[in-house]
């Protein structure tokens, strides 16, 4: 058990390095070849930080563990919404850049609605999984259509994502940077997923769950990072759009790719079809508060935002288990925590449909 332990942590460093070293080098490239930061931002980095979800999907999808693949996507878009923007916001309330409101955000939502409505027969089949790769080269196109439109402001709000040191500014160093992080992406995935099925089999834990939970935060790592660091450095819109970018790029291209891999399609269990898928779709439709109260995630959204990741992974801890408690803290969720939500909603929306908050 020590070993796969082990393993498993030397896996998750190795994901988090080598996504670091391809975002670096390839964020550099695409400046060095004009293309705007902008651009960048939403596609170069966003597929980074996405790229250890792609990694372990379809590491696990290749080692015959669709559940781990599937679990993992829906894990990590659970967690970037909940844990990340949680946490982000605690640090600083998160104000939002028009451009994530408008657009992002409902691209994000109707991104999760179509994986429900694909999944509904229990197999994301070849050709939706062709749909879906499509989709994202259609999304990417559109955003680099769309930046060349752009004011040099919109531009320089992505650009501190952008290294600047002096060190990896020749491309030679740039391409060595993408090649091993490359690299080190599929051996970090590989030896993550080998290690999370062989401890989830010892504790009878299903693949789905472990998918769901430790795998799925590991690989949110890069995210968290960026998240966290442009909170603190004052870079809050940034903050957002890292999440709500990672969040369709899963979808689009990290389940797309794996479904195409997979060969016959990645089938979908009743677990996740009956519950997680769902409450993927109700995170998704948490973001709609900042569409309609100020373009603000506040400190106290925050704490919800965390209070909610913790009580989903208790629920999925219990229910691995079949402990006793599981109906009583159901009923606790739908009885109190629901309500608790809607009156949590029209709160915000009274306190900002007031006289607007003096600036920060």
């Amino acid at each position: 058990m020590l070993q796969q332990v082990l393993m498993f942590v030397l896996g998750l460093v190795t994901l988090v390095a080598g996504a670091e070293g391809l975002v670096r080098g390839a964020s550099r490239l695409a400046v060095a070849f004009g293309v705007s930061p902008l651009v960048v931002g939403l596609t170069v980095v966003a597929f980074g930080t996405s790229a250890p979800e792609m990694a372990v999907s379809v590491g696990s999808a290749l080692a015959g563990s669709p559940d781990l693949a599937l679990g993992n996507v829906i894990g990590s878009n659970i967690a970037n919404v909940l844990l990340i923007l949680g946490i982000a916001a605690l640090i600083a309330p998160l104000l939002v850049a028009e451009q994530i409101i408008r657009q992002e955000i409902p691209i994000m939502i109707g991104a999760s609605v179509l994986l429900i409505v694909m999944a509904l027969d229990g197999r994301l089949s070849f050709a939706e999984s062709a749909l879906l790769v499509g989709l994202v080269i259609a999304y990417t196109v559109f955003l680099i259509v769309q930046s060349r439109r752009a004011s040099q402001a919109a531009q320089d709000e992505f650009e501190g994502e952008i290294p600047t040191s002096n060190w990896d500014r020749h491309w030679s160093v740039q391409l060595l940077l993408v090649a091993v992080g490359l690299v080190m992406l599929v051996l970090g995935a590989g030896w993550l997923v080998d290690a999370a099925v062989a401890v989830a089999r010892a504790f009878g834990v299903s693949d789905l769950v472990i998918g769901l939970t430790v795998v799925a935060v590991g690989t949110s790592m890069p995210e968290i990072a960026t998240s966290v660091v442009a909170a603190l450095r004052g870079e809050r819109d940034i903050a957002v759009g890292n999440v709500v970018g990672s969040n369709v790029f899963n979808i689009l291209a990290v389940l797309g790719v794996t479904g195409l891999v997979a060969g016959d399609g990645l089938p979908v269990s009743a677990a996740a079809r009956n519950f997680d898928l769902w409450v993927m779709l109700a995170v998704a439709f948490a973001c709609l508060p900042i569409l309609i109260t100020g373009r603000e995630i506040a400190r106290w959204e925050g704490a919800v935002f965390l209070g909610y990741y913790a009580a989903y992974t208790a629920w999925l801890v219990l229910q691995a288990q079949r402990h006793d408690s599981l109906p009583a803290f159901s009923g606790v969720m739908l009885g109190y925590v629901m309500p608790l939500t809607v009156i949590t909603l029209v709160v915000s929306l009274v306190r900002h449909n007031g006289p607007p908050a003096p600036p920060r």
